[in-house]
This record gives C-alpha cells, structure tokens and sequence, in this order.
C-alpha cells in the first residue's frame, strides 16, 4: 500500500478505508483530486464530440467504479488508485474512440493527474491499470489494483446487457439471433476472465441467469 496512514475517529470516516473498532487506522481517499477527475470525465462524455454520447458515464463508468471501490475494499487494495482508474479507464474511447484507448486514455490520465500535481509515482500506478484492463488486448495486469480495474471493467457488462444489445444492432449489423449469440458469448467471455472468486461471486446470479436466458 502506498497510501498515508493516519489516526481518525470513527465519526470522520467518509472518505478513508479503515480498520478497527472505536479508532480506526485509515488510508486517507483525497475526494479533492477523485471529484476533480470525476467531474473531467463527465464534461468530456458530455461535450457534443465525444464518440459515444453521454450514455456510457452512466451506464459503464459509474458501474466500473462501483465494483472497483467494493473489490478494493474486499481485498485491501489502495482505493484511491483504484477509484482514479475506474474514472479514467475509458477515457481515451470518449475522446479519440476504441481502438487503442488503453493507450490513449494512459496518456490522457497522465497529463490531467499531472496537472492537479498528483504525485508521479502514483500516476504510473492507474497508467498501468488503464494500460492492463482490456480483457481483448490480452495484457497481462501484475498488481491487485490492475487486476481489479479489469474485474470492474468486466462486471460493469452485467449492469448494461441492454447497451450491449445497442452495440450490437447499431455498431455491428447484426441480426437477432446473432446479437444474442454475440452478447451470450460476450457475456461469457467476460465471466471466464475474471481475477477474483470475488468477482464472480458479485456478478454470480446474473450470469447464471444470462446463461439460461440465451440459452
């Protein structure tokens, strides 16, 4: 972890993760730099050049934090590394479109994360799980906070199956029965590359029901 430790009372605990009982150890989560990138994000899905219109801010980058912030809290990963991610994580397909947007959207986050004097080693930290978390690219995530953004990135397909079906019949061409194979597989692919039992037991009862349903 390389977040700061402090001391606070358990009546002033809104934006750190803590342990313990009366007075908690906590991992200090700056809401100043997360609000300033949350907001950034949100402009740029608003503005009338983004790729995709402001839909995917709420039906996929609100859900990716979602997960990500509860992921980082199940298995102790450094929250604020993972929330920034989960903002950033797409940024690149809402400004310049899909291809490459891993990479794009690393350059993009390192440019804004450096101009709100965000510490540089910590940029590198959610440049790399931007970087790592196309489960396409087939990259290779090393630490839990990158293998978390990729986890979330998945879940999140879960919360938008309807979007997915958008995707297929407006982007793709596809008929009814190729849309539902295509989602299906989708669907299922997502599932099979997941990092954590965590993970699958989040999104567990809807992919079960997903299987049954395009059976």
């Amino acid at each position: 972890m390389t977040e700061t430790a402090i001391v606070v009372p358990a009546s002033n605990r809104s934006s750190t993760k803590c342990i313990g009982p009366s007075l908690f150890i906590c991992y200090n989560l700056n809401m100043d730099i997360v609000n300033e990138i949350k907001n950034f994000v949100e402009e740029e899905s608003s503005k009338p050049e983004s790729k995709y219109g402001y839909e995917p801010f709420v039906f996929h980058f609100i859900p990716v934090v979602k997960y990500a912030q509860e992921l980082a809290e199940e298995l102790g990963a450094d929250k604020e590394i993972v929330t920034l991610a989960a903002w950033l994580h797409d940024i690149g397909s809402v400004m310049h479109g899909r291809e490459d947007h891993h990479l794009t959207g690393a350059k993009i986050a390192e440019e804004k994360l450096r101009e709100l004097n965000y510490p540089e080693e910590r940029i590198e930290l959610v440049k790399k799980c931007i970087l790592n978390h196309r489960g396409s690219q087939e990259n290779n995530p090393q630490t839990i906070e990158e293998k978390i953004i990729s986890d979330a990135d998945a879940l999140s397909n879960f919360d938008n199956i309807p979007g997915i079906f958008k995707a297929a019949f407006v982007y793709e061409n596809l008929t009814q029965e190729e849309a539902k194979e295509a989602v299906r597989k989708k669907l299922d692919n997502k599932w099979n590359k997941l990092y954590f039992n965590n993970s699958k037991n989040i999104i567990r009862p809807r992919y079960e029901a997903v299987m049954i349903l395009f059976k």
